[in-house]
């Protein structure tokens, strides 16, 4: 007997020093996820992208600026022949050198650069949505992985309950065998269902340990990181259909996303569009340059002025390339609406799904709840009316079993409606954001 009290002992020794090093609260769970989960990062990554973009879209709309300088240097033999002499001219060694500076600024103005900005505002829109649609989904993510913890934490309590119960039924039983009250084949299936407990309870040290594994990599933590749960699940039970497909409709982010993505897809049509349109061309040039040579009849020469001029131009054929190109964004726009009317009906039926598995979940979990009380009842007394030999210890034991049962059921049925719980708020859009201004990351 010693000897297995120790065992049970060094197993919840074992349990809770790997379990019970640091504490961590749901909230911090959530704090260390978005600093760390490397799906966060790059998400946050590609919006700088998008926000470069936008940024180069804007130097279109400006105008260039260049400037130039150059320097040539020359050494040659000349002969030079001039008309009232009759006798030729020889240089030897003639040096001509010469230098330009130029400054050269060109504008041109297209409608569809002016299209082509607003198009990309709204890419900038839909980089910094996605961005926070990989963020709501890495909270309910870290969410349903801190729940699945705490509930497979709960269910060790349990097992280990049940496991201490099958420690006093073993003990009697061996006592009631010693004093010739029982036979030797009840104190074995004891010691049975007391190493099956046993047993159960190791399986639970390995769930536990998973499920610590897949937070830790939820939170880009090591897996060696050690904490103890320190928040039970409290379960929402006000959330109600209409209000949360309302809010849906104006907060869920790949909603928006697929919105702006048919404004996009209307854009990029009145861009090619546009290109039918006139464009303005200015340019100015500033310019000086500077000559001299040995040889000729100028030693010097210096030039330095200013020269303005205009374009104005119209795309009169392009070989029909242009009106193909059109007729592919109309079916694109097209296209991108249809999407954003079949994203808007999957949305609203994955809503009714998950709401319908709230409301079931809600209603087993009272369910469960009354049976608990009633097997909790059960038990007591069956272990009372085993210690005093009333009842045998099959009995006892399908007693002992039902329990745990019956609270393996409620620990599920309540994991199960905060499960639904998340993911309703995740498709509402009200996880992580309470409206669609808020920064990225708070």
């Amino acid at each position: 007997m010693r000897k297995q009290c120790l065992v049970v002992l060094c197993m919840m020794a074992a349990i809770y020093s790997a379990f019970g090093q640091e504490e961590l609260s749901f909230e911090e769970a959530i704090i260390k996820g978005l600093e760390n989960n490397y799906d966060v990062k790059i998400a946050l990554q590609d919006k700088k992208i998008t926000e470069i973009d936008k940024k180069i879209g804007v130097g279109a709309l400006l105008p260039s600026l260049d400037a130039t300088y150059g320097r040539t240097t020359s050494t040659e033999d000349v002969e030079q022949q001039f008309v009232n002499d009759n006798s030729p001219r020889n240089i030897d060694g003639a040096k001509s050198t010469g230098e330009n500076f130029n400054i050269n600024a060109i504008y041109g103005f297209r409608y569809d650069a002016v299209v082509a900005l607003q198009r990309l505002g709204k890419l900038d829109e839909i980089g910094e949505l996605q961005a926070k649609v990989v963020i709501e989904n890495t909270v309910a993510a870290i969410s349903e992985a801190y729940y699945r913890l705490t509930t497979e934490l709960e269910r060790y309590k349990v097992l280990q309950e049940t496991l201490e119960l099958s420690q006093q039924r073993l003990d009697i039983a061996k006592s009631q065998y010693e004093l010739g009250g029982s036979s030797k084949t009840e104190y074995l299936a004891a010691q049975v269902d007391f190493n099956t407990d046993r047993s159960m309870l190791v399986s639970q040290e390995q769930v536990i340990r998973t499920a610590r594994i897949n937070l830790n990599e939820l939170m880009a933590l090591g897996d060696e990181q050690k904490f103890s749960i320190i928040d039970s699940i409290m379960i929402n039970d006000d959330l109600k259909l209409g209000p949360l497909l309302d809010q849906a409709m104006d907060q869920n982010k790949m909603l928006l996303i697929n919105r702006r993505q048919e404004n996009v897809a209307y854009l990029e049509l009145k861009e090619i569009q546009a290109q039918r349109l006139p464009y303005l061309s200015l340019d100015g040039n500033y310019r000086q340059s500077v000559s001299n040579s040995d040889a000729g009849f100028l030693i010097q020469n210096k030039r330095e002025g200013y020269s303005f001029g205009a374009t104005v131009g119209i795309n009169l054929f392009s070989g029909f390339t242009l009106n193909r190109q059109i007729q592919r964004a109309r079916v694109q726009q097209e296209s991108q609406a249809h999407i954003l009317d079949q994203y808007e009906v999957q949305l609203k039926s994955d809503i009714y799904r998950a709401f319908n598995v709230y409301e079931n979940s809600k209603q087993r979990l009272d369910i469960e709840r009354e049976n608990y009380k009633v097997v909790q009842e059960n038990t007591d007394i069956a272990f009372d009316r085993f210690k005093t030999g009333l009842t045998s210890y099959l009995e006892f034991r399908d007693a002992q079993v039902n329990r745990l049962n019956a609270e393996s059921r409620l620990i599920d049925a309540i994991f199960s409606t905060k499960v639904a719980e998340v993911e309703l708020m995740r498709l509402a859009g009200k996880i992580y954001y309470k409206s669609n201004d808020e920064e990225i990351l708070r």
